[in-house]
């Protein structure tokens, strides 16, 4: 609520409008870049908004949404640098379901992966202008997937007018 000179009290609401699409990702590695920019793009393209804002949102704890340069040697070396933060390779109290409550199933053994992922984020914002996300020249959008192969989720939120 906001409140005016006169003490009144007047419930806010943002202006524009409100779009929400999810997008799945077939991923085919176990560390993976996946340029998801031109589903992005479609989903702002659908939504109408031409000004605002786009939340791109990863529903996974083991993959991630990141902006960089779709550069396959940088690629290479974005994959290296995550394998050096948390190798595969290492133990991880994570994996250890003997010590676990509640372990599914089907539960991978994937400590790295959630290490891994505290270095990255969960999702991105972007400025909407002209109905086209403001990316500089050489700025992608990927789901980082450290935990493949496997199917995402995105939720990708356009706001504005």
């Amino acid at each position: 609520m906001i409140g005016d000179r006169t003490g009144a009290r007047a419930m806010w609401s943002p202006p524009g409008h409100c779009h929400r699409e999810e997008i799945e990702v077939r991923t085919r590695a176990a560390l993976e870049f996946v340029d998801v920019t031109a589903r992005m793009a479609e989903v702002v393209e659908r939504s109408g908004i031409a000004e605002g804002l786009v939340s791109v949102q990863s529903m996974h704890t083991t993959a991630a949404i990141v902006v960089n340069e779709n550069e396959p040697l940088l690629l290479a070396d974005l994959r290296a640098a995550l394998e050096r933060v948390a190798p595969r390779h290492l133990s991880y109290r994570h994996d250890d379901f003997a010590q676990r409550a509640a372990v599914a199933p089907d539960e991978p053994a994937n400590g790295h992966a959630h290490c891994q992922a505290l270095f990255l984020r969960a999702s991105e914002t972007l400025a909407l202008a002209r109905g086209r996300a403001c990316l500089g020249r050489w700025q992608r959008l990927f789901l980082a997937e450290l935990d493949g192969p496997r199917t995402r989720t995105l939720s990708v939120t356009v706001l504005g007018t």
